[in-house]
C-alpha cells in the first residue's frame, strides 16, 4: 500500500450469522480510523494512536486516550471488549458484545508482518462487562 494509507482487515463472526467469521480489507485515508473511533497523527516520524470515545454502553470512555506512540517499524497491539445496546431506549434492554484485537503498524508491512512479528506495544483494555471489577473464579464442587 502507497505511505500514508490505512489499511483494515476487519472480521466478524456474528451469532445472527451462526458466528461463521466473515472478513473484509479497506483501504483508504484517517477517515477509515476514525470509524473505528481511533484518531491517528504523525508526530516528527512516530505514529500516534488515540483511542476516541465510542457508542459502547459499556465501558463508557469519557475522552480521548492514549494507546502508544509507534516509531517506524514498530507494531502496536490493542486488545478491548464492550458492549453495545441496540437502540438508547430503556424499553429495549437487547445489547450485543463485540471483543477487538488491533494490530497496527508504522511503515511497510510484509503480507506476514503481524504473524511473523511480536508488537513492541501492548494494551489491554479488556473488562468484565457487567460491571464486576474481574471474572469471578471457578471454585471446586463442594
Amino acid at each position: 500500500m502507497p505511505a500514508g494509507d490505512v489499511v483494515i482487515h476487519d472480521v466478524l463472526a456474528d451469532e445472527a450469522a451462526r458466528y461463521v467469521p466473515h472478513d473484509g480489507v479497506v483501504s483508504g485515508g484517517l477517515d477509515q480510523a476514525r470509524e473505528l473511533d481511533l484518531w491517528l497523527s504523525v508526530e516528527s516520524g512516530t505514529l500516534v494512536v488515540d483511542r476516541l470515545p465510542g457508542w459502547a454502553a459499556y465501558p463508557r470512555q469519557s475522552g480521548p486516550a492514549r494507546l502508544f506512540a509507534l516509531k517506524l517499524g514498530e507494531i502496536g497491539r490493542y486488545r478491548a471488549n464492550f458492549r453495545f445496546t441496540f437502540t438508547t431506549c430503556a424499553c429495549n434492554p437487547s445489547w450485543y458484545y463485540e471483543d477487538w484485537l488491533m494490530l497496527i503498524a508504522n511503515g511497510e508491512m510484509k503480507s506476514d508482518g503481524f504473524v511473523s512479528h511480536e508488537s513492541d506495544h501492548h494494551v489491554d483494555h479488556r473488562v468484565h462487562l457487567y460491571g464486576g471489577a474481574r471474572r469471578p473464579s471457578r471454585g471446586h464442587g463442594t
